[in-house]
């Protein structure tokens, strides 16, 4: 992980494939990925290591046994929680922020979560009424490079053998 990199929290995740393409991308920006127990699938589920390819050893992932065991490590005012019940826009996502947090692909976050941080709840915009969400390695990605941005990572492409755009 690069200091500074978010971190990246799926809580109950429930589709594999969906932890796979995560896993991928916290490997890619060397952001630290939490999940949170219990799982919809097994850690050696072959639909989670296909999507990670054979980047499982460059991820740097955590697993807990609850959600109490990782917040404990961060102030609030360090975490975002991503939904679509957030009331403000991911891009006004404070620079400050750490740990982004995102919910069940079937139920989203609990409901707890909402009473306890409601001030820490942001949204990815959807432009149709028909769609009710975005897949969830897709909301990370867009949430992830955000964060990126507004904390002043940035590579220099000159300089970076490593760096390769899609």
């Amino acid at each position: 992980m690069i200091l500074n990199h978010p971190e990246i929290c799926l809580f109950q995740p429930e589709i594999p494939q969906n932890t796979g393409n995560i896993a991928r991308l916290a490997a890619a920006t060397q952001s630290r990925l939490h999940l949170i127990a219990p799982f919809g699938f097994s850690t050696e589920d072959k639909q989670l290591r296909r999507p990670g390819l054979d980047y499982w050893p460059f991820v740097d992932m955590e697993v807990h046994p609850d959600w109490q065991t990782l917040a404990s490590r961060f102030a609030p005012h360090e975490m975002a929680f991503f939904s679509k019940k957030g009331t403000r826009p991911y891009t006004e996502m404070e620079p400050s922020t750490r740990l982004i947090v995102f919910g069940r692909e079937t139920s989203g976050l609990p409901e707890t979560f909402w009473r306890e941080y409601s001030d820490r709840f942001f949204s990815i915009p959807i432009f149709h009424p028909g769609v009710r969400s975005l897949n969830v390695a897709n909301a990370v990605s867009i949430v992830v490079y955000h964060a990126l941005l507004i904390k002043g990572s940035h590579v220099d492409y000159t300089q970076n053998p490593c760096t390769k755009l899609v």
